[in-house]
Order: structure tokens, then sequence, then C-alpha cells
């Protein structure tokens, strides 16, 4: 069976998307339906987690089938350890939007789960993926949900938000295209783990440029803000969430195994880039009116945070970026579907109109704390330690750029703390006036499990950051172990 655990990760959110279309539905049926394929992708995804060998090198839940011989594409799919939490990161945001899509009565169920589900399906393909065409294929299917849920159920200004998406997101995936067939041509294979490595700086460009748009990074950035506050609440908890998490896999994944020598050359001014996102990202979010528009932006600099310890190129870099991506992807979704909470009782989320609700809402003033305080970094915290991991490794390449990583830090403590004060405390707002009810038991059971992670990560932020690359040299498992060259990190783990 673990040959066909990956596929099976892929295929179970798939079929749930047929069945929630085809079957005659009514009422709950389709949103209830939907939730429980959300959980027994979770389940499916415990089972490869339990099954999962993280002191071997390379590999796992492998499955290769050859579909055009004559151009060595083929679907053949496996995880890594890294890849497998971010399958789990997955799994759980979507699984938590999809309940409170339930809970918002969202119109039109049927075609709106249906399409979560096909969400969920290809972002686990495109972690899954060791086929460019099958990556690509992937990548796509992921952005087709997207620009329907964001177009269709948004709120007012939701069509401007859905073609600034379109048209970031084509520009870039247009590029990301041609790179693959260049590539796959150069290398006579498609297969991320039967190709070598390539000097061309060029491709590498056309990959990079898909993934800081899709991330995004600095100066990519101008779909985030109508996109993250015109969608509703789940879709921008899972945009924010895991599909930028899809841009840092691809860099991790492709960008930096499969061209060393142009990662080499661009990495100051990817750095740069980067470090600008980070400051600039966190100013935004210190002015942003309104919840939605802290968390959107703070999206923005956790992601260039992440670029900083990708690019850092060593073991502390790697294992904090990736402890990182799920650390914000449980943050961002948390904090996105506590924005939701607050309004559905107050019509707002502008802080001009909010304060005051820690009076007589216990459980919501609890929720807004604990995700606050980890948003934070505060010590002890789980992003505290990747966000430490992540500078010690960055100031290896330079204490400017540790310095600037620190800065962010300040800037986001400033940012939270400020959220965090103008919902809670402050004089009541004009829309919380009528506002009384507390989270409900519904709701609080969809943001208990974000919320669990993050405190079970705080306890043993190891977890992650320890068994992502198949041994204690993630160094060497980027540099050779995606290659199907195994001996280096074996070696690395040997010592």
């Amino acid at each position: 069976m673990n040959t066909w655990l990956t596929t099976i990760l892929i295929l179970i959110p798939l079929a749930g998307a047929l069945a929630v279309w085809l079957l005659p539905f009514r009422g709950r049926g389709a949103g209830l339906t939907a939730l429980g394929v959300g959980i027994a992708e979770f389940g499916m995804w415990a089972v490869a987690l339990s099954r999962m060998d993280f002191g071997k090198a390379g590999p796992q839940f492998e499955q290769r089938q050859r579909w055009l011989t004559d151009l060595h594409i083929s679907y053949h799919v496996a995880l890594f350890p890294f890849s497998l939490w971010l399958v789990g990161l997955a799994a759980l945001v979507l699984t938590a939007a999809i309940g409170f899509g339930l809970w918002a009565g969202r119109q039109r169920p049927r075609a709106y789960f249906g399409l979560m589900l096909l969400l969920l399906g290809a972002i686990v393909g495109v972690f899954a993926a060791q086929d460019l065409v099958l990556f690509y294929v992937f990548f796509e299917a992921m952005l087709i949900p997207l620009y329907v849920l964001v177009g269709v159920w948004g709120g007012e200004g939701r069509v401007p938000a859905t073609v600034k998406l379109v048209i970031y997101t084509m520009a870039g995936s247009l590029l990301m295209l041609a790179a693959i067939i260049v590539l796959g041509l150069e290398q006579h294979s498609f297969d991320l783990l039967d190709t070598g490595t390539s000097g061309s700086m060029w491709i590498f460009l056309g990959f990079a440029a898909a993934f800081a748009v899709k991330a995004p990074l600095f100066p990519f950035h101008g779909w985030l803000p109508d996109a993250y506050r015109k969608s509703s609440p789940e879709v921008a908890g899972v945009l924010s969430g895991v599909v930028s998490k899809a841009a840092a896999f691809g860099f991790l994944r492709i960008a930096i195994t499969k061209f060393p020598g142009p990662t080499h050359d661009l990495r100051v001014p990817i750095l740069v880039l980067a470090t600008i996102g980070l400051v600039y990202g966190s100013l935004l979010a210190f002015r942003s009116p309104d919840v939605r528009g802290v968390v959107a932006y703070s999206s923005m600099a956790q992601m260039g945070l992440i670029t900083l310890g990708l690019f850092a190129a060593n073991n502390l870099g790697y294992n904090g970026s990736v402890l990182q991506m799920v650390n914000h992807g449980l943050v961002s979704a948390a904090m996105f579907l506590i924005a939701g909470v607050v309004e559905l009782r107050t019509g707002t989320g502008e802080f001009s109109k909010l304060g005051g609700m820690a009076k007589g809402r216990p459980i919501l003033a609890t929720l807004v704390l604990v995700v606050g305080m980890i948003m934070l970094a505060v010590p002890l915290s789980s992003t505290f330690a990747s966000e430490f991991l992540i500078l010690a490794g960055v100031f290896q390449q330079g204490w400017a750029w540790g310095v600037v990583g620190a800065a962010g830090m300040v800037l986001a403590a400033l940012y939270g703390l400020r959220l965090i004060s103008a919902v809670l405390h402050r004089e009541q707002g004009s829309a919380v006036a009528d506002a009384h009810r507390d989270v409900r038991p519904a709701e609080l059971a969809l943001l208990l499990p974000l919320v669990a992670g993050l405190i079970a990560l705080s306890a043993w932020p190891a977890s992650v950051s320890g068994r992502s690359f198949g041994g204690d040299n993630a160094s060497a498992a980027v540099s050779a172990e995606f290659r199907g060259d195994t001996s280096a990190t074996t070696e690395g783990t040997s010592k």
C-alpha cells in the first residue's frame, strides 16, 4: 500500500469533488460530504506520517507510470519528509476552510465545496509531483478553482481582484511553461529525479518569476491586497496559508536544487528583494486599517522571511524555512478565520469600528491572544524557533541580512500588537455594540485544530525542523537527494 499512498492522497479530494458535483445533494449535504472528505484526507495523511521513515534519504511512497515515452513524460509522484509536512498543512487548512464555508452558509454549495476539494487535490499534487509537466498541470489546476472562488463568492470588488489575480499568475505561469519545455528538451527528460542540474540563467528566471508571483514576493505583489480582502475569509486563509507555500516549495524543489549556479549568482539580488518585501510588507501591515489587511501584508512579509532562509543555502536556513512555512500557514489561516468570525458578528473588519471585543467574549479573546502571540514570535513559540533558525542561517551569508531580518521581527511585533489591541481592547466600536455573542462551539471546533497544531509545534519544533530532509544534513539533501543521488545525504546522516 505504501507505493499508493501518495496517489491516494491526491485522489481522495478529487474523487470527493466529483461526488459533490454529481450527486444530488440537498441542503447542507454537499458541505457535510466535503467536510468528511477533508477529514478523511487528513486521516490518510496521518497514516503516511506514521509510515514515513524520517531518517531515510530519497523519496518515499513513490509511484511512476510512463505517459508519453517519446517525450519522457510520466505520472511520477512521491513525497519527501518536508513535502509531507506541507501536505498535512494543506489537508488541515482546507478542511477548516470547508467547515467555515459550511458554517457561513455559502450559496450554490455543490459548486463551492467541489471547487474547494479540487483545490485541495491540486495542491497535494503540486507537493507530490516528481515530473515537471505533471507539476505544471497541478500548478495550473490549482489556479482554476481559485479564480472561481474569488470571482463568484468574493465580496464587493471581487471582479477586479480576480482580473488582477489572473493577469499576474498567467504571466508567471507562461514563463514557467517555457522554462519547463526548454529544460526538458535540454535534459532529454522531464523527470525531476532523472534530470541533472542546469546552468541556464534564463530557465532559472522563468521558474523564479512564476514562484515570485505566487508567493508573492516584492515587487510582484500587486494582486495580493485585493484578492485577500475581496475573497471570502476561508479562501483568503487558503491563499495565504497554503497556496503561497506552493511557491516556496517550487523555489526549494526546482529553482534551488536544479539551478545551483544561477542560484549562487543571483543570491544577492534575491536576498535584496526578500529583505525589501519583509520590511515593506511589515510597514504596510502596521498601517493597514483592517484585520484582513494586516494579515495579508504580514503574509507578504513572512514569505520574504522564508525566501531569506531558502537562499541562505545552509542547514539552518533550510530547516527554519520549512518550519516557518508550516507555522505561517497555520497562523495566517487561523487569523483569516478569526477575521471571518468577527465579520460575521460585526459586518466589518475595520479597526475604526471595532474594539472592546474582549469584554464578554472570553473564547474569542483567548483565540486572538494565543494566535496573536505566536504570530509575534514570542520566545518558546514555534515561530520564534523558525525565525531564529532563519536569522542564524542568513547571518552566515552576511551580518546585514541578519540585521534586516531581526528588524522585520520587531516590526511583526508592532503590527501584531496593534491588531490585538484594535480588536480586543480600546473603546468599544460602533459595529461591536450589537455583537454580543462569543465564538460558538462549531466555530471553535474549526479553529481549535489550527491552534492545537501551533501549540504542538511550539512544544516540539524539531518534529518539523529536524525531520524534513531525511537526515541531519539539509544542505546535502537539497543539493543531491532531490536529483536521485542519496550518497551525499547518507554520508551527512552517518556523520
